[in-house]
């Protein structure tokens, strides 16, 4: 069967498809990945077909809207911005989407910024669109919206505020949709596919760590991560080896897909980071990422991209944004995080590692500091009771095969 996966976003929104994507090929599907030409070479290093979706995530998020997306710091004010800006590049996105079904597909798998615009075109070419989401968004009693912040609103307004946060999501896509629509030849809808509780939805993150909602919509799933596999051939720099070899294991810190301001800022949040791990005690290792952090010194060294699945068992605790993917790499390798969430769902995943038991608590990306941050990191190092409860997270997580039920989905469709 040919399957398309259709995701826009970070590399964060893409990683775990391209996971996804190679169980589904040894499995006998032919699989592509339609997403944006920033990760072309890592979708097709896997062996996965590609398709283009126009736009560079990482330009938009060093847009003055994607700052002021990141300088919001949660709540509602934070869901407002996010809808401006993600609502100037919906229509290139749709196109951009309509010729990737185009080229030949037999079912459609759709992340949630995929979702709203597959489904016309799933009906308009007879297939199924089966959403495949990394985060909780249906709406649920246990807890509120991942985009809202960690506040709990009670078991009622739990579920408004996720159907508020799902109308947006609608109304942010119904012009795209309904033109989408009028140019494929359906009938006119006035209800986004986000409210529809008869939608099959595959979640790719562990039911031990967000246990599914009793009040979920029963074609709604969670069966555990999609893990992304390292590229074919790589291997450690030799600088990195000899780093790790010098002493103890260090302390990761990296912010991902998140986008600095600018130099100077990228420079003081390296500078901050560097600052509290010294004064922490501990060996560093800095990752670049899209802000082009750097700091170096002894017991410090600044790398670019390293597999997380090969380097996290190697330190002693990670810093990290708490983007959906980075927080479940922490958590298959049995180390303490200490996250310091940005924005949008990462205040979430923070919280959800803090209940977990393998943080010492989150510490708000807008007011970081290096005395807080040194805290914590000496709480994440030194607490044997969080290195305990993230070896038994690492252990519940290496039972469990996130591809299973999509497979066994996929095999019902024949």
């Amino acid at each position: 069967m040919r399957v398309l996966i259709v995701t826009a976003g970070s590399w964060g929104d893409v990683a775990p498809y391209t996971g996804l994507g190679r169980r589904l090929g040894a499995a006998g599907h032919e699989v592509s990945l339609a997403t944006h030409a920033r990760f072309e070479a890592a979708v097709t290093a896997q062996g996965l077909g590609f398709r283009l979706l126009p736009l560079d995530p990482r330009a938009e998020l060093a847009s003055p809207a994607g700052q002021g997306l990141a300088r919001a710091g949660g709540g509602p004010a934070e869901v407002v911005r996010a809808v401006r800006m993600f609502r100037r590049f919906i229509p290139p996105l749709a196109a951009g989407m309509a010729d990737a079904v185009r080229a030949g597909t037999d079912v459609l798998l759709a992340s949630p910024l995929a979702e709203p615009l597959c489904v016309p075109l799933a009906e308009a070419y007879g297939m199924p669109c089966i959403g495949a989401h990394l985060q909780p968004l249906a709406p649920t009693r246990a807890f509120a919206p991942p985009v809202a912040g960690t506040r709990s609103f009670g078991p009622y307004g739990n579920r408004l505020a996720a159907r508020a946060v799902l109308t947006g999501m609608d109304l942010m896509f119904a012009p795209s949709a309904a033109a989408l629509r009028r140019e494929l030849g359906l009938p006119a809808r006035r209800t986004g596919p986000a409210l529809s509780p008869a939608r099959t939805v595959h979640h790719g993150f562990s039911p031990y760590v967000v246990p599914r909602p009793a009040d979920w919509p029963p074609g709604h799933r969670v069966g555990g991560y999609w893990w992304p596999e390292r590229p074919p051939g790589w291997r450690p720099e030799p600088r990195l080896l000899d780093f790790l070899a010098a002493g103890p294991p260090p302390v990761f810190a990296g912010f991902g897909s998140f986008v600095a301001g600018s130099g100077a800022d990228a420079e003081r949040l390296g500078g901050l980071v560097a600052a509290a791990l010294r004064k922490a005690g501990v060996r560093g290792i800095v990752q670049s990422g899209w802000s082009g952090l750097r700091a170096e010194g002894d017991d410090l060294i600044t790398v670019g991209e390293v597999p997380h699945d090969w380097l996290f068992p190697r330190t002693a605790a990670v810093i990290h944004h708490a983007g959906a993917g980075t927080t479940a790499a922490g958590l298959r390798a049995g180390v303490p995080a200490v996250p310091v969430p940005v924005q949008l769902d990462q205040h979430f995943w923070a919280a959800r590692l803090t209940a977990l038991g393998v943080a010492p608590g989150a510490l708000r990306y807008q007011r970081l500091t290096v005395d807080r941050l040194a805290t914590a990191v000496r709480a994440a190092v030194t607490e044997p009771a969080l290195r305990t409860r993230a070896r038994r997270v690492a252990a519940e997580l290496a039972r469990e095969d996130g591809a299973a039920p999509l497979l066994a989905d996929l095999a019902a469709l024949g």
